[in-house]
This record gives C-alpha cells, structure tokens and sequence, in this order.
C-alpha cells in the first residue's frame, strides 16, 4: 500500500514558500491502520508535525516535484494507492536564490502548474486500485464525480472543509465515497483514525471483487 500525505512546500525564496493547510492527519492514520491490518506500506508525505506511524516505509519530501518522483519510484511495486496528500497546483515559476527584501509596495509572483500526479497514476497504473481525496468548499459531489472519472480513479474520498469537524488539521472527518458508476456513501462525522478503518474496509470490498 502507498500512501501520500500532509502539503507540498512550494519555494518563494529561502524563507519563503506556497503551501496549504493540510495537517497530514488522514494520510498518516490510513498508513498506520493499513501497517496494522499486516500490509506493507510506504508513505510519502510532505512536511507535518505528525509521528511517523509504525511499521511504514517514510519517504518525506517538500516540493509537488519531489512528491511525483517519489510516487512513481514506488507506483509499479505498489497494490493500492492512497493519494491523501493536498499537493499544491501551483509553485513559483523562479525561486529566487536570495531573500527578497521588502522595499516595493506591491510584488507580483509569476506561477506555474505543477504535475497533477494523481491523473498520472491514473493513466499509468495496470492493475493497481487508485483512491483520491477531493477537499471541496463548493459543488462537492460535482468536482469529486468530475476528479473521479477524469483521473480514472476507482474511489474518491470527497469532503466539503467548509463543514465544522471537517477542516484541515481537525482530528475528525465528514466526507462521501463516490464510485464509478455514480454510486455516493455518505459517512457521519467521525474521528480520522475511525474514518481510515472504513475507508480501508471499503478498499477491500473493492479488491475482492477485481479479484
């Protein structure tokens, strides 16, 4: 099982950088429960604050680029893929080398896409179970059912941040499965920990029945 988790770190300058708010939580509780369940699992995840969860494999890295090298290094060997980690879309499109001094009153950042990983894997994987997370603020089972189909993943894992006990860095979860074919499970608010034993539950279900 490979699992990714936690922001992408996105250079401005040596002091300065893009990310978000993600905490890692959920990544880290699905790597620690699938490691207690007997898989072998590799997490890769961006800079947290968070413990690494026994008996997992942890690549850590800053940037979208370094996260897309890491994934694909261990995509082939990989079973099931958990694509939790909230990589940035964009990155600076020159980090300058030195801190830049504040002396204009406006500066303007030029930015560029990073690589979407998960629509790579999408594309790429032979026989591996795609899972993606969609973190949403709006029209959330549209933008989930649009990132499900059009990165061929065989689950998403969508919640609206907006919902108190949702948000980034909280330790508890409100979110919806979605399928291919349409069909849309929706779980009550639960601690993240709880949340990874279902999803998992959920992943099996799907790996029986392509077995």
């Amino acid at each position: 099982v490979l699992v990714t988790a936690g922001p992408t770190r996105e250079p401005i300058d040596p002091v300065r950088y893009i990310s978000n708010r993600s905490s890692g939580k959920m990544g880290y509780a699905l790597a620690a429960a699938a490691a207690a369940r007997g898989a072998t699992v590799t997490l890769v995840t961006g800079p947290t604050e968070l413990s690494s969860p026994p008996r997992a494999t942890v690549v850590k890295v800053e940037t979208a680029q370094e996260m897309r090298q890491a994934v694909l290094a261990e995509f082939a060997g990989a079973d099931v893929v958990i694509k939790a980690a909230a990589v940035a879309d964009y990155r600076p499109q020159t980090a300058a080398t030195q801190k830049i001094k504040k002396r204009a009153d406006n500066l303007t950042l030029a930015l560029t896409k990073n690589p979407d990983i998960l629509a790579e894997l999408g594309a790429l994987k032979s026989g591996q179970l795609l899972v993606g997370f969609a973190a949403e603020t709006e029209d959330l089972l549209a933008h989930a059912g649009e990132k499900l189909a059009r990165k061929n993943l065989d689950l998403i894992v969508a919640n609206d941040v907006t919902l108190a006990g949702a948000g980034f860095g909280a330790d508890t979860n409100i979110v919806k499965l979605l399928y291919p074919g349409g069909r849309v499970e929706e779980l009550p608010l639960m601690a993240k920990e709880a949340l990874a034993d279902v999803i998992l539950d959920k992943i099996g279900d799907l790996l029986a029945k392509k077995h």
